[in-house]
């Protein structure tokens, strides 16, 4: 799984606690290439993570210690929530990670002076042009002062519901495809006994997709130029984008009690055992697209019996009507950062380049469909993917994973921790009906201007 905001945004499950994973041959503990320069063939070092998920890292590891026999990754998984918590202590000394995940924007101001400059590296994989070789979301949300803090594995977009076919097939009903159709999909799912859509609107990251994406619907780009503080919060399709989101409640859309619910694991877990016909997810999603990762995550719903159903991605429904494009927005993922107090630098050196700029270990990212691969040119090679119904399945997947990589629109890149805050405030309040739509942009603006943004 992913995340969706260090702190505020989480895709892993919750309550998974740190988790070493270690790879490699046995007995291969010999320290290779410390130092400031240069890669190596040997050594040991530590991967530290809130995402991948385990078995994802385990993968990735796998397949790097067939070329590179001699290293041993251990890999911790952290969970989201304690991440920063964990982390900034640990890099104080070298007994922390040698490799450690990066998120675009804040996050990468928080870290950058624990991490080694990389630019160097991706000259060195990729030669001088390699800015042309690799995503530009993954230059632009790693990079802080000139320096390149991580190197992006991939990244991931949002904007998209993802459905349950079967639900719908089950219902005889069609997907929404304006707001109007919307509210009476739920109606009908609800007279069927069936759940419509679910969401964990307690959390900033997953609010804020929904709420991007009713934005682009309302006028493509104002969300961006607010972020980027080129147009103030309180403007008119700000406002308009907080009525909608405020008429999800209103008008039956979100479930019951969407304001308690986390999106891992409650509103994860509900749709994922079948509860609810449509979720709001991003790319990230895909990966439980096959049979081996939908059984996986319908087992974690605590689903005794798990059988597979045809996940699809579909367009956020045209809320306005006033027929604007479905927009879809993305970070990098996360980046690998190498620890300036690392000990093993040549050999964290060795797997950061392979992982991040190497065509065979990008094509196996891309083939997790965890992450839209960072190198251009790599996408995921769908003879290779087992999909539980193809003829339902496959064509959905492959336009939705060509469509996304090709925006440009960023997600959190120009957003600080306190305008996340604020975004979160406004959208409870809104949910609550303790504030008009007006009152909600108007105070975020004060909020906003009153941080000197």
């Amino acid at each position: 799984m992913n995340t969706a905001r260090a702190g505020r945004r989480i895709r892993i499950a919750a309550g998974l606690g740190a988790v070493a994973l270690t790879a490699g041959l046995a007995g291969c503990g010999a320290q290779g290439g410390g130092g400031s320069e240069g890669t190596a063939d040997s050594g040991t070092i530590d991967w530290w993570g809130w995402t991948p998920d385990v078995n994802v890292a385990n993968t990735y590891i796998e397949a790097f210690n067939e070329e590179y026999p001699d290293i041993t990754v251990n890999y911790k998984q952290v969970p989201i929530e304690d991440w920063e918590a964990a982390l900034r202590p640990a890099l104080q000394t070298a007994s922390g990670p040698d490799v450690f995940g990066v998120q675009p924007g804040s996050r990468v101001d928080a870290f950058k002076t624990f991490a080694e400059d990389l630019t160097p590296l991706a000259e060195e994989a990729l030669g001088e042009d390699w800015k042309d070789k690799v995503s530009q979301i993954g230059i632009d949300g790693l990079t802080a002062d000139d320096k390149l803090v991580a190197m992006s594995v991939g990244a991931v977009y949002a904007g998209s519901l993802w459905v349950n076919q079967a639900l719908f097939d089950q219902a005889g009903l069609e997907h929404p495809t304006t707001l109007d159709e919307w509210v009476q999909v739920c109606e009908d799912f609800r007279a069927a006994g069936i759940g419509c859509f679910v969401q964990g609107a307690s959390q900033e990251g997953f609010d804020q997709d929904t709420l991007q994406a009713i934005a682009e619907r309302v006028e493509p780009g104002a969300w961006t130029e607010a972020s980027k503080g080129e147009r103030p919060w309180n403007d008119p399709a700000i406002v308009e984008t907080f009525e909608i989101w405020q008429r999800l409640f209103t008008d039956g859309i979100m479930q019951e009690g969407a304001i308690g619910y986390a999106q891992y694991p409650d509103a994860n877990n509900d749709f994922m055992s079948g509860k609810y016909a449509m979720i709001m997810m991003g790319s990230w999603y895909t990966q439980y697209a096959p049979e081996a990762g939908m059984i996986g995550a319908i087992e974690a719903a605590g689903v005794a019996d798990p059988e597979p159903f045809p996940l699809v991605p579909i367009e956020f429904p045209d809320v306005t009507g006033e027929g604007n494009p479905a927009g879809y927005f993305g970070d990098a993922d996360y980046g690998l950062a190498l620890s300036t107090k690392s000990d093993n630098k040549a050999a964290a050196r060795t797997f950061i380049t392979w992982l991040t700029t190497n065509e065979d270990a990008q094509q196996i990212v891309a083939n997790t469909l965890n992450n839209i691969p960072a190198l251009k040119g790599i996408s995921a090679d769908w003879d290779s993917i087992t999909l539980p119904f193809p003829d339902q399945q496959l064509t959905a997947l492959q336009e939705y994973t060509e469509t996304v990589s090709q925006a440009t629109a960023a997600r959190f890149l120009h957003l600080n921790q306190d305008e996340q805050d604020a975004i979160l405030e406004a959208a409870v309040s809104l949910a609550e009906g303790t504030a008009t739509p007006q009152e909600a942009a108007d105070r975020m603006q004060e909020t906003v201007a009153a941080l000197g943004e």
